[in-house]
């Protein structure tokens, strides 16, 4: 959904806001010329926004290829012959002109201008915005700068995405805040890729825009500090990396395929007797209804607010698995959410759930949790940073992105309780285990979580 985010006579800018991905786009718009900026997979909002205001779209600007989404912006050029505009850094392979530092785009009456922040990753870019009188308005940063925050340093250091350490981005990090962004007019307006949620940060305030000069009053990573000073507060307590960030990097290096096409593609199996045996199933319904009745070796991760983040956290890049959905729109929206992130070529079937599903899962006694706790081995599979304040003593913490890979670690010798935070983790955390140890009972605490107070 379109927010409005800023216009005068001259210039409009629109933010565009996925809240799922904690994602935020921008479309320019000087008179009849548009570019637009950082756009997410699904390129229509933008044609609508041009259409509305009988603009053409003349440039698509990538401030880098990005980790936690896919971009529209291959697509968006095949089909308006718009330009793509991104540093000679990234190394991209798709039809493109290089936005390095000097390099200007006349966009109606106004200019963008290129800033090369390199710290998130090395290849970022930031975006001046200069008006008529080649003042400058507005800032379109990135990764590199956020409300509140800055962006994390430490998602390139495989070779298959550059081998640059954390340390090495930190440091240019520094020095593209000091140098670059805080000099610029305090009256100018920040317009970041990113808001709260979003794991290419860590304190990401829930406010979309901002300025430098509130910027430089109350963000953390612009305080006065050395440069090494700024490497270690930045490197603590970094959320995780999920699974597919590198994937999606390469993916934005290529350009992403069309993104409709890519949705009608994927296979419609009649019935869950044409699955092919052993292949992973995500089941997307209510914890609830899961219980009820799944396949076997389903992961039940519910259709909510975050389950882009959390698919390609729990599932692979490169693995293969079954979309099921409650109803065609519920499954339509799920595929669509899949391919946000990459993966709606993973998908080997979508289809619904028959009525009659083999395998139940049993119902938590909460009376027993609150008086024996003892009595279960307890799984907390919330992230290292919020499992400093356990619910539970004793509990064995396995953050739900590793928990196919470390279930082999949960004794089987007891009932086993798997709780999160809110109760949305745990839905997928207690199938995961169900799957591993199906003769051991294994409850999901799910909601029921807030209610428990911290252990002392």
């Amino acid at each position: 959904m379109p927010l409005p985010s800023s216009s005068t006579p001259a210039v409009q800018i629109q933010q565009f806001y996925d809240k799922g991905l904690a994602h935020a786009s921008y479309a320019v718009r000087a008179g009849r010329q548009m570019a637009v900026i950082d756009p997410g997979r699904d390129p229509q909002p933008y044609y609508d926004f041009a259409d509305e205001h009988d603009a053409e779209i003349i440039a698509v600007i990538e401030t880098h290829p990005h980790a936690d989404f896919v971009s529209s912006h291959l697509e968006i050029a095949r089909e308006t012959d718009a330009t793509i505009y991104c540093s000679k850094l990234a190394e991209v392979t798709y039809p493109h002109k290089n936005f390095d530092d000097g390099d200007r785009l006349k966009l109606g009456t106004i200019e963008l201008h290129a800033l090369n922040t390199p710290g998130h990753s090395p290849d970022s870019i930031s975006i001046l915005l200069l008006d008529e009188a080649a003042q400058t308005r507005a800032v379109f940063t990135g990764d590199t700068l956020f409300v509140g925050d800055v962006g994390r340093p430490d998602l390139r250091e495989d070779q298959a995405v550059g081998g640059h350490t954390r340390e090495e981005l930190a440091a240019q990090l520094y020095r593209s805040t000091r140098q670059k962004l805080m000099a610029l007019p305090g009256t100018t307006r920040v317009y970041p890729a990113h808001g709260p949620g979003s794991l290419c940060g860590k304190t990401t305030s829930p406010d979309l825009d901002s300025t430098i000069a509130k910027e430089l009053a109350t963000n953390y990573a612009l305080q006065p500090m050395s440069e090494q000073e700024f490497i270690k507060v930045l490197l603590e307590d970094q959320p995780f990396i999920p699974k597919y960030f590198g994937h999606d990097v390469q993916l934005n290096k290529r350009g992403a395929p069309n993104f409709e096409d890519s949705i009608r593609a994927v296979p419609r199996p009649g019935s869950i007797a044409a699955l092919e045996p052993g292949v992973l199933v995500i089941d997307t319904r209510p914890a609830a209804k899961f219980r009820a009745g799944h396949l076997p070796g389903a992961i039940n991760l519910m259709d909510g607010g975050k389950f882009e983040t959390w698919l390609g956290s729990v599932v692979g890049p490169t693995e293969k698995f079954y979309l099921v959905a409650d109803t065609q729109i519920q499954l339509d929206a799920v595929m669509r959410k899949a391919a946000k992130i990459g993966y709606e070529g993973n998908i080997k079937g979508a289809l619904l759930a028959p009525l009659i599903l083999p395998i139940t899962s049993p119902d938590v006694d909460l009376g027993a949790v609150q008086t024996h706790p003892e009595q279960f081995t307890i799984v907390d599979i919330r992230n290292r940073t919020e499992a400093q304040t356990p619910l539970f003593t004793d509990a064995l913490l396995i953050p739900l992105p590793e928990l196919r890979e470390r279930v082999g670690e949960i004794p089987a010798d007891k009932p086993i309780l798997v709780h999160c935070a809110g109760g949305y983790r745990s839905a997928a955390g207690a199938s995961i285990i169900q799957a591993a140890l199906p003769h051991t009972p294994v409850f999901d605490l799910s909601e029921a979580v807030l209610d428990f107070v911290p252990a002392t």
